[in-house]
């Protein structure tokens, strides 16, 4: 079995190794899935810097999010051989798996593996966010990292809900797509003010924003809420801390909440992830939402997959593929 590992944290294209490894062999309680495509998330590129929310046990694979098929089923045989299914685990840029089956999740099939390795993190973070948020129709919402794969699915759920939403992006050339996707408001930060924007369309504030970037960006939008407002974090793209104003929370009564998708996994009702799967399925399925890929490459062309990936005004997810 090939696989792509990292021994020490560093830049990807510094660590990553191409690698042969043992096939994994499954516990009872696990299946063991042939990996058939991945997307690259901000995560992944993270948790390889060592800088994401999980550390890395070196030596250790990249990747988290994944489809494939499994090979060798558990031994309540729930899915039998030859079921697709997404997962996410530690570590999935490699040809094969193991996971327990309780993790894995069966997928349409009319989902080809291109749409379902990118249906778990980004869509269902979008879904659970709006949902967390309680925004509802007529409300207002601002969302930094317009333009990446969460980013563009905020805006087709949030439109679909009836909610106003303005988007952040860093170059000119996105706009268009945005609005077209349904953004009412898209704001280019290298030349235009965040603030100054949203006051126009806003004059009392948006009731919520989804930040993504942090640093100098977040603390611009969370000005820009209403008095009694929330902000949600849960990316940190520009790797820099908020710098939060104090006087700001203080006497405009602001809330500043994390968010990570998989402790509202974990929390959530049976029933509340059954519905979100479900939900967020259905979009994909009938197209209701789009997800959007830049370019798609073999698995042993990984480090040719980080260079498109980290292309500047990239539109579309880069997916790792191993059929």
């Amino acid at each position: 079995m090939k696989q792509v590992i990292f021994e020490q944290t560093g830049l990807p294209k510094d660590v990553l190794q191409w690698v042969d490894a043992p096939m994994p062999e499954p516990k009872a309680h696990e299946v063991r899935i042939q990996v058939l495509a991945r997307n690259i998330n901000p995560s992944d590129i993270m948790f390889i810097q060592g800088l994401y929310g999980i550390q890395p046990k070196l030596p250790c694979s990249a990747g988290f999010e994944a489809v494939g098929i499994i090979e060798t089923t558990d031994s309540t045989s729930v899915f039998p051989v030859g079921t697709r299914v997404i997962f996410t685990a530690i570590g999935t840029w490699k040809e094969y798996v193991c996971v327990p089956v309780n993790s894995v999740i069966p997928i349409p099939a009319n989902m080809s593996n291109e749409m379902a390795c990118q249906a778990f993190v980004n869509p269902l973070t979008a879904y659970a966010m709006l949902e967390e948020s309680g925004l509802k129709e007529g409300d207002k919402l601002l969302i930094t990292a317009g333009a990446s794969a969460w980013g563009k699915l905020v805006i087709q759920m949030a439109k679909q809900k009836g909610i106003w939403v303005g988007a952040t992006v860093r170059q000119a050339s996105q706009k268009k797509h945005l609005y077209d996707l349904g953004a009412d408001l898209v704001i280019d930060t290298e030349n235009e003010k965040v603030t100054k924007l949203i006051k126009e369309q806003a004059p009392n504030g948006v009731q919520a924003v989804f930040d993504a970037v942090g640093g100098i960006l977040a603390a611009q939008a969370l000005s820009c809420l209403e008095i009694g407002g929330t902000m949600y974090v849960f990316g940190l793209l520009s790797l820099e801390n908020i710098p939060l104003n104090s006087g700001l929370l203080i006497f405009k009564n602001l809330t500043v909440k994390g968010f990570w998708l998989s402790s509202w996994m974990e929390n959530a009702s049976h029933e509340t992830r059954k519905t979100a799967i479900k939900t967020v399925f259905e979009h994909l399925s009938k197209e209701s939402i789009q997800v959007d890929i830049a370019s798609t490459f073999p698995l042993e062309k990984f480090q040719e997959a980080i260079c498109a990936y980290e292309t500047p005004g990239r539109n579309g997810k880069v997916l790792i593929v191993s059929y």
